[in-house]
């Protein structure tokens, strides 16, 4: 147990940008592992609701992972045809009561099934970081962060590896009793 977090708990999650205005939430996940350096959780077909009140269901389930010490989190995602990765850049997070929170850095890094992977919003990155003055420090935390997390899927680590995913899916499912 961390922060009276347990295994278990539903939790909702609080996406930010850099001027403290809420970007998007997620209604529901289900932790499923926490420890010093992270904590996993799980949701499927999650409502989410974008900072305009739009909200929409994912199309899938996903098993999410946010770090204490590194400025990205990783969604697995369990689409019908194969295993993807969605990847933010993004502050480490913090819990807040039963939210987790995290500030997003716009880049993203995308993952597809095949192992190709690309990264994305280099426009949204270079807007945001002229409109809400991203310090030179920050811009050079995100470059050297994602070159971390484009070390960890070339090299199969963490989230990325092999069966991970499945087997962190394989114990939510178990939770949650779904089929």
């Amino acid at each position: 147990m961390i922060n009276n977090i347990k295994i278990g708990d539903k939790l909702q999650i609080h996406c930010y940008k850099h001027n403290g205005k809420l970007h998007q939430l997620c209604n529901e996940a289900i932790v499923l592992d926490i420890d010093e350096d992270k904590i996993v959780v799980a949701n499927n077909k999650a409502k989410l609701t974008e900072s305009d009140g739009r909200s929409y269901h994912a199309k899938e389930a996903a098993i999410l992972f946010f770090y204490k010490k590194h400025w990205f989190n990783i969604i697995g995602q369990l689409k019908e045809y194969g295993l993807f990765y969605y990847c933010n850049i993004a502050t480490p997070y913090l819990i807040d009561g039963n939210i987790i929170k995290y500030i997003d850095y716009d880049l993203d890094l995308r993952v597809f099934p095949d192992g190709g992977f690309k990264v994305l919003d280099y426009n949204e990155y270079n807007y945001h970081r002229k409109l809400m003055h991203y310090s030179s420090e920050i811009q050079m935390i995100i470059k050297n962060e994602l070159s971390r997390l484009i070390e960890m899927k070339r090299n199969n680590e963490g989230p990325f590896q092999p069966g991970i995913i499945k087997k962190y899916y394989d114990l939510y499912k178990k939770m949650e009793k779904i089929q």
